[in-house]
């Protein structure tokens, strides 16, 4: 009897011990494992910080980067309107001058020259206005845009149009305006200098959380993979991406270019309208 009640302590004691152990075990592996969590949790927080930081850092360089051409922009327009405008206006003067002594037959290519000479003036005075972002933040992207479109048909080298799917495009501020019409810009230049286009179309549409602003031209076109890095795409990229925009560029040999700006007017990513 004595042994069995010594045997029965044994076991509940060893029992007892084996509880303990298992409880300590599970501890020790419950803190290890919170241990994890927050490690990681932290872990991940520092690298969420990091790319937060980078990202506002890549933002403020790009800013000051857009400043300092918008800047230049300014300046170049500034001496086209006040230098190279006085000197055509002079020249114009002189040819007038030159007109009253002349003979029939010289008058009248002295007159085609004071008509080129004022075509000039005109062109230099728009290109002035395109180049002053003052300008384009009193008249707004639509009127810009006009302006843009007015010029190129005068000039003549290409056939464009701007269309307006609602007479209520409303966009969050005149800055983002100032670089939307900097990537349509880009676009134009890139259309002009080696697409071979005959017609450039502009086309602007509101939907629930965005306004899809759509640009083709139906020039040569290029394989997309020929991209370079320092072409105007990655520019109008950095651009779009400052005011959270979604680009799509698309081409074909032949097939001219397409580009696709998704300019978000709600705090929510924009949703993109099925491919047309």
């Amino acid at each position: 009897m004595v042994q069995t009640g010594e045997q029965l302590i044994s076991t509940d004691s060893e029992r007892a011990l084996l509880i303990y152990m298992i409880g300590v075990i599970l501890l020790v592996s419950a803190l290890i494992i919170i241990f994890f969590v927050v490690f990681q949790k932290r872990k991940n927080k520092i690298l969420i910080d990091k790319m937060k930081e980078k990202q506002r850092f890549e933002e403020v360089l790009l800013e000051s980067q857009i400043e300092i051409q918008e800047q230049t922009l300014k300046n170049v327009g500034q001496e086209l309107h006040d230098n190279v405008g006085q000197l055509l206006s002079y020249a114009s003067m002189q040819l007038n001058l030159l007109a009253s002594t002349s003979t029939d037959g010289l008058k009248t290519k002295i007159e085609d020259a004071k008509k080129m000479i004022g075509e000039s003036i005109d062109e230099v005075r728009a290109m002035s206005k395109s180049l002053n972002q003052d300008v384009i933040a009193n008249f707004g992207l639509i009127s810009s845009v006009n302006h843009e479109i007015e010029r190129l048909n005068k000039l003549q080298t290409i056939q464009a149009s701007l269309s307006l799917l609602s007479d209520k495009l409303v966009f969050n501020s005149r800055q983002d305006e100032l670089i939307l019409f900097r990537i349509i810009q880009e676009f134009i230049s890139n259309t002009l200098k080696y697409s071979n286009a005959t017609n450039l179309d502009i086309r602007m549409e509101p939907y629930s959380d965005n306004i899809l602003i759509t640009l083709q031209d139906n020039g040569d076109g290029f394989d997309a993979d020929d991209i370079k890095a320092g072409s105007g795409l990655i520019n109008m990229k950095s651009r779009a991406n400052l005011i959270k925009t979604d680009i799509e560029y698309t081409t074909n040999p032949g097939d001219g270019v397409r580009l696709r700006l998704f300019y978000p007017t709600t705090l929510e990513k924009p949703s993109k309208p099925d491919r047309q």
